[in-house]
């Protein structure tokens, strides 16, 4: 009993999910085929309607799944004809155990990109906990598309989404060799040996087994056999090629297109080199069944396999399983999956090389025994060691580990945000501050693919339009100081926020004013900018050599951006530019380098958030005059992590024997205050570089200005500050790991819950 559930779907269905979409949109694309010519505004129109009975037929295999689904069931989805599936189920059920394997070849993100649907199917696909493929080839073409088309972050595990790793892997297939193996000694298997050895005494035996199909490469085969006959007349009697090819869509076309010419070869060439009572091609339009199969592959010399491209092509498996007795040559085509596995043992071909395939059959008929033999032997035992058995236990394996693996590595990443908590704290204290990053915080989320002129659009981040009625509700709100920290420059603050009545803090914390006022600058005494120059002409070589990458002079910093360049060109140029900054301009500089995801930034070691903050606190404290402490803070941003210091400044002080690596997940309830040995140790080390106010560095040339005047004092910043642990909420946006309490995945939770905040002033 196979224990099998149907999946009922009607005929107009069928049609358009089966016929349609996946065997005439997506299984010729992944063979490197390509999408439909022929009347392509009818093909685009059919397309979608395709492609929305692919989304039903797989929501209907999902609705079974769920109907017998028992927690701690491992789902496993095959083939393309099920991209959608691993989505479906995880929607449903976020715990389920999903895997994909895909039995073709995955193409090159460059013919993946043809596909309309494409964003659709990676991002359904990637809902699986493991992804597989035959070859590490097709492995890495998937990651690249999901790189390249997705812009999401390739790793040598997998692909990675906003703390979600999806693990991509090669698992070659194989066969159940053993059951070849004992079939070559029934006697029905026998007895067509013999016959077959009769019919073809004194001759040496070629195969090929093959679909007819126009990947298989078959008239390529027979041009190239041809051609070895041409040139090696002395083998026309003895050489004797016998093809099956096993019809498939013989409604369609182009399928009876490629029959009429094979046909149309094998009479020439039979006519051409045959004679009465022998012919040098055999060629069968069927099948064979099992016991006549294996008996055919035993008595063979040489096995042709050529391939166009191939998932992985099992035949050349079972051929060299039933071989041991004889000991065969493989041709093998290097387009086919299996040239990964039995590439050392077979000879390999490119099928469109018709020279190339006529000279490697004379080497195989020619190969003396002991090659012979060597080769065999390193195939068959990978046949026997490698089998469909392995195979799946292999698989389901690495599925349950991999399960284990994402468990782990989801304890690392911070919870969501309770926004309601956050909100009912807000609502309930008198004296709250609110720290806001900028880029990708409260900015639309980047474009990183460049689509639609965004780059130009990007370079200068904008406010988001739907953030503008609670932002200003929340800076216009007595009770509630609101201060916008970000790494950009003055002016990108002044262009989005000079109508808004909050605090500034530009460039990490280096500048600072109040909308009302002017810019001051807490930077240190001491901040050396000498460095600029030199790393200012690294940064410019490399971006006049990788395009679509900029770089941007900062009064503190420099950062070249690669963000909207090739992924992978620009993370090979960002990797030789930090070599020349190690080696050269920075090497004795007391600078910082700070990567970022697409990104890579020099600043002075003092040049971080964290270590800014306590002195804007004291600004701010002085300014407002401040009486009543600060009792409520929720910091939120799109930090790096080299700036995160800022979420752990506002933590309450963990008792001496606790490590200083831990920090509270959860908020107890407990009073605690940062007035304490922190805040003082922090103040102790800022205050020996006090604020300047209306200070500026601007950077002009080779000519570093500075403007000072008056210091103030800074004893108001953190001992203003008095929280319950559970009265601050640190938060990550759109960040995998983070030191933050807690995490939103988007600007749009952002948004979500500045609204929240200023409907409960």
């Amino acid at each position: 009993m196979q224990r099998c559930i149907p999946v009922f779907l009607d005929e107009e269905v069928v049609h358009q999910y089966y016929n349609g979409y996946c065997n005439n949109i997506l299984w010729p694309l992944f063979h490197y085929i390509g999408l439909p010519q022929e009347d392509r505004l009818a093909t685009t129109r059919s397309f979608q309607s395709q492609f929305d009975a692919y989304k039903k037929a797989n929501q209907l295999f999902a609705d079974v799944v769920n109907e017998h689904y028992e927690e701690g069931d491992v789902v496993w989805c095959h083939d393309y004809h099920l991209m959608f599936l691993p989505k479906c189920l995880k929607e449903r059920n976020s715990k389920m155990k999903v895997g994909w394997f895909l039995h073709t070849p995955f193409p090159s993100s460059e013919i993946h990109r043809m596909l309309p649907s494409r964003l659709e199917l990676l991002r359904s696909v990637l809902a699986a906990d493991l992804v597989g493929f035959h070859t590490y080839d097709y492995a890495r073409h998937f990651v690249s598309a999901c790189t390249r088309i997705l812009g999401l972050e390739g790793t040598p595990e997998g692909v990675e989404d906003q703390g979600k790793l999806t693990r991509i892997a090669a698992f070659p297939v194989g066969i159940d060799s053993e059951r070849f193996i004992k079939a070559l000694e029934l006697p029905e298997v026998q007895d067509h040996m013999k016959v077959l050895k009769q019919r073809f005494a004194g001759r040496k035996v070629m195969l090929g087994v093959d679909r007819l199909d126009m990947i298989k490469g078959i008239p390529q085969k027979i041009l190239a056999f041809e051609k070895f006959l041409e040139e090696n007349p002395n083998w026309c009697n003895k050489v004797v090629l016998l093809q099956i090819a096993v019809p498939t869509r013989t409604d369609v076309p182009e399928y009876q297109k490629l029959t009429s010419q094979v046909h149309e070869i094998v009479g020439r060439i039979n006519g051409r080199f045959g004679s009465l009572t022998a012919v040098p091609i055999h060629h069968l339009d069927r099948s064979l069944d099992f016991h006549e199969l294996c008996a055919l592959y035993a008595v063979t010399d040489v096995a042709l396999v050529t391939s166009l491209r191939d998932g992985m092509n099992l035949v050349s498996y079972e051929y060299v399983a039933c071989q041991e007795s004889k000991k065969g040559v493989l041709i093998l085509s290097e387009f086919a999956g299996a040239a990964q596995s039995l590439g050392a043992g077979a000879i390999l071909v490119n099928p469109w090389n018709v020279t190339e395939v006529a000279s490697s059959i004379g080497y195989a008929l020619n190969m003396p025994a002991d090659e012979r033999e060597k080769r065999h032997h390193h195939n068959f035992k990978h046949v026997i060691s490698h089998t469909a058995q392995e195979w799946a236990a292999t698989f389901v394996s690495e599925l349950n580990v991999t399960i284990v693996e994402a468990q782990l590595r989801t304890r690392q990443i911070p919870p969501p945000l309770p926004i309601e908590v956050a909100v009912d704290r807000y609502s309930c204290l008198n004296n709250r501050l609110l720290i806001l990053g900028f880029n990708a915080t409260l900015t639309e989320p980047v474009d990183t693919l460049g689509r639609k002129d965004s780059q130009i659009n990007e370079w200068e981040p904008k406010l988001r339009p739907d953030l503008r009625e609670p932002l200003r509700k929340l800076c216009d709100d007595p009770k509630t100081t609101v201060l916008v920290l970000s790494g950009s420059a003055r002016n990108v603050l002044d262009d989005n926020f000079s109508d808004y009545n909050l605090w500034l803090a530009a460039e990490n914390g280096m500048f600072l004013r109040v909308t009302t006022g002017d810019w001051m600058t807490t930077m240190p005494e001491n901040l050396s900018m000498e460095w600029v120059d030199s790393v200012k002409n690294v940064f410019e070589y490399f971006t006049d050599r990788t395009p679509r990458s900029q770089f941007e002079v900062r009064e503190t910093s420099l950062i070249w951006n690669y963000k909207y360049s090739d992924v992978e060109f620009g993370r090979l140029q960002a990797r030789d530019l930090l070599q020349h900054l190690w080696t050269g301009p920075i090497s004795n500089a007391s600078l910082d380098v700070v990567q970022g995801r697409r990104s890579v930034e020099v600043r002075s070691v003092a040049v971080t958030k964290g270590a800014a903050i306590d002195r804007i606190l004291g600004e701010i404290v002085h300014n407002k005059g401040m009486k009543e402490p600060i009792d409520y803070v929720l910091c939120i941003g799109h930090f790096l992590t080299k700036d995160e210091d800022i979420y752990t400044f506002f933590e309450p002080e963990l008792p001496s024997e606790v490590p200083a690596s831990v920090r509270p997940q959860v908020p107890t309830q407990v009073r605690t205050s940062i007035v304490g040995s922190r805040a003082a140790l922090l103040m102790k080390q800022n205050s020996m570089s006090a604020v300047e106010q209306n200070k500026s560095y601007a950077i002009d040339g080779d000519t570093l200005h500075s403007m000072v005047t008056d210091r103030i004092s800074l004893q108001e910043g953190s001992s203003v500050l008095d929280l319950q642990a559970n009265d601050y909420f640190s938060c990550s946006v759109a960040r995998k790991r983070s030191n933050s309490r807690y995490r939103l995945q988007s600007s749009d939770e952002v948004v979500t819950l500045l609204r929240e905040l200023a409907d409960h002033r």
